[in-house]
């Protein structure tokens, strides 16, 4: 795959044990896990969806399955082709979330192979040239990972085109995070918090 600029380094290297406390920003925020939503939520969100793009299981509809108290988010990329999961960050299509005062979000997952995450705007949702950081694999293994929210983690890939709009825009109009990958891949998702927003339950 061909890279605009390069991807290495980009997460941010805070790879902890699942449940472990992450360093930075300097407060973590608080634990959600008492307050999540009346219906299935990770963090409380809600809407963690297969988009029908790419050879997936499942193929389409939400990835949320039970996980003892909780939730787990669970997909499979089946093969050598682009796929697309969808997060909606205000529980629907419509809503938005302003993000420029963020840091970023923490995020405990397992992945097999790299999966990139784009962060998508309400005025630039459709099509592949997005701002995008790269999510490492974990070779299945779950860990909390922190992604900074500073523009220089923040990248585009040649193969899917130069974003028209600034990461900074996206920030303030966020609408989703929309994991794609073009491998094989098994992910699995158990924490996202994101730093100074609470996402409203429907």
């Amino acid at each position: 795959m061909t890279v605009a600029v390069s991807l290495a380094g980009l997460a941010a290297g805070l790879c902890l044990a699942p449940g472990a406390a992450v360093a930075a920003p300097a407060a973590s925020p608080a634990d959600t896990r008492s307050r999540e939503c009346a219906t299935p939520s990770i963090d409380r969100l809600q809407q963690w969806l297969a988009s029908g793009e790419g050879t997936t299981v499942p193929a389409t509809g939400s990835l949320l399955v039970p996980l003892r108290h909780s939730y787990a988010a669970r997909v499979r990329f089946v093969s050598a082709e682009w796929h697309v999961i969808v997060v909606w960050l205000g529980n629907q299509f419509e809503a938005e979330a302003d993000l420029t005062r963020s840091a970023g979000f923490w995020m405990t997952y397992s992945a097999t192979d790299d999966v990139y995450l784009q962060l998508r705007s309400a005025s630039h949702w459709s099509g592949g040239a997005q701002w995008l950081t790269r999510v490492p694999s974990t070779h299945g293994r779950l860990v909390t990972r922190f992604f900074s929210f500073r523009p220089s983690a923040w990248t585009w890939l040649a193969e899917l085109g130069e974003p028209a709009h600034t990461f900074a825009s996206a920030l303030a109009e966020a609408r989703g995070f929309v994991f794609v990958g073009k491998t094989p891949n098994v992910l699995e998702f158990r924490r996202l918090r994101i730093h100074g927003y609470t996402p409203p339950c429907l």
